[in-house]
């Protein structure tokens, strides 16, 4: 017969271990009604009028160990110079580093965690190279993206627990990779200095616990596109978005923006005639728990 527990507001909860009936035959249950013990304030933000808006750590990846057989990423540095320029605007505090190994880009990440962020309003952790599954490259090795975003859980960093952590992750392939790909395309851009390559991304990694949003360049599974002067299309558009709206628009409403922006770009001139109207769309997986703007500092 149906055991019956205590709800947690109040009401009776069955549990449906075999059929309940009595001496007349069957007896039809009511599913119990669990009332919440709190209301929730759709309007609620994240508190940003700390000290400090936050630490961002940028991580630029543009050349590899030859053993990785993975080319250069060319254009990279356009990435990092915008994207630093806006998080600049945003007043967070930069570390930039390029062209890290896989111990030093650890322990720069572990030294963030350790820190004391009591007075920040948030952590932000941006990573562009190469990638794999759930893996990015440094200069000689991949790093799984669970081993940096742990280092970040409440308990791990208690200091930003509550608050908003996100990693922004720009990664594609090389063309040498062991695994099944779609063949490398390489595109003529109206400017012939400014080329536009493909790259594949399959990163889908999600962490656990709460405050958590990961921003990513492209869907598990499908292409990436960096052009070789400007950067890729992501994180140029991101940054575009950001100048414009990122004091006065919630954050999600602005990721969904760019991607809409990047998933109206398509390849134009190709010397492969398949590559020609090739898109792209980002995503996002958001474990924000209230809205998150950031606002000016007053």
């Amino acid at each position: 017969m149906s055991n019956k527990a205590e709800g947690s507001g109040g009401g009776s909860v069955a549990h449906d271990s075999r059929p309940a009936t009595d001496s007349t035959g069957d007896l039809t249950e009511t599913d119990a009604f669990v009332k919440s013990s709190f209301d929730v304030d759709p309007t609620e933000e994240y508190k940003m009028g700390r000290k400090r808006r936050g630490l961002a750590l940028i991580f630029n990846q543009e050349r590899f160990f030859w053993r990785l057989g993975l080319g250069d990423r060319h254009g990279t540095n356009a990435d990092s110079y915008n994207l630093e320029r806006r998080l600049l605007e945003l007043n967070f505090e930069i570390r930039s580093f390029d062209n890290y190994k896989m111990v030093e880009i650890l322990d720069k990440i572990y030294e963030a965690a350790q820190e004391d962020h009591s007075d920040s309003d948030c952590f932000l952790l941006a990573f562009l190279s190469h990638g794999e599954d759930d893996h990015v490259f440094a200069y000689d090795g991949k790093i799984s993206l669970q081993d940096i975003t742990s280092l970040f859980k409440g308990d791990k960093c208690r200091t930003l627990v509550g608050k908003p952590k996100i990693f922004i992750i720009q990664a594609c392939r090389g063309d040498k990779h062991d695994v099944p790909v779609t063949p490398h395309d390489t595109v003529d851009n109206d400017l012939r200095t400014n080329e536009v390559v493909v790259d594949a991304s399959a990163v889908h990694t999600l962490p656990a616990g709460a405050d958590f949003i990961m921003c990513y360049s492209v869907a598990e599974g499908y292409y990436s596109h960096r052009e070789t002067v400007n950067g890729t299309w992501y994180i140029q558009d991101l940054c575009e978005l950001l100048k414009k709206y990122g004091t006065t628009l919630e954050f999600t409403e602005l990721l969904t923006l760019v991607n809409r922006k990047v998933s109206m770009r398509k390849v134009g001139n190709s010397n492969d005639r398949s590559a020609i109207g090739k898109k792209q769309v980002p995503c996002f997986a958001s474990m924000l728990t209230k809205k998150l703007y950031f606002r000016p500092k007053k």
